[in-house]
């Protein structure tokens, strides 16, 4: 049996939550801090730290809300053109065939974090589905989190 090694991922499967939401803590952070792309009035744009493929961004509001309803319309439209920007952004810097594009809202619909409403934006290509999540429930990342940011980061500073 071949074995995959990937030990970054334990601080995710042990790491427990360490009080607060990982959104509001980003929104609080410049662009060039850590993960955060953008860091706007209303809408933050940030890469996922555990991403199911490279470029997988997520889009949230600012302001701490879990419900959709709870949303004001000036945070729909800048959420909105927020994930506009992020897919134009990804098709310019790495030239995906496609996207998922998702909100999970609810611990029953599969949200990870249940009380600050995020959108997944993952990038995705023609062949990207192997054999390796099917037998083995192991997602490989072709690429490392620093690189992908130092791609994408610049196309973010001119918003």
């Amino acid at each position: 049996m071949e074995h995959l090694w990937a030990p970054w991922r334990m601080e995710y499967i042990i790491g427990g939550k360490t009080g607060g939401c990982i959104f509001c803590a980003a929104a609080g952070k410049k662009p060039a801090e850590e993960l955060v792309l953008f860091s706007g009035s209303h809408t933050l744009v940030m890469l996922n730290k555990y991403p199911y493929n490279n470029g997988h961004l997520m889009v949230a509001p600012k302001r701490h809300e879990g419900r959709l309803e709870g949303v004001s319309v000036e945070e729909s439209l800048d959420l909105t053109r927020l994930l506009r920007h992020s897919v134009t952004v990804l098709k310019d810097a790495i030239s995906p065939d496609g996207f998922n594009i998702g909100l999970n809202i609810g611990k029953a619909a599969g949200a990870g974090v249940i009380d600050h409403l995020h959108w997944h934006i993952v990038p995705r290509w023609e062949g990207d589905v192997n054999f390796m999540p099917v037998v083995s429930e192991t997602k490989v990342v072709p690429e490392h989190l620093s690189d992908t940011l130092k791609k994408l980061r610049p196309y973010f500073e001119k918003i």
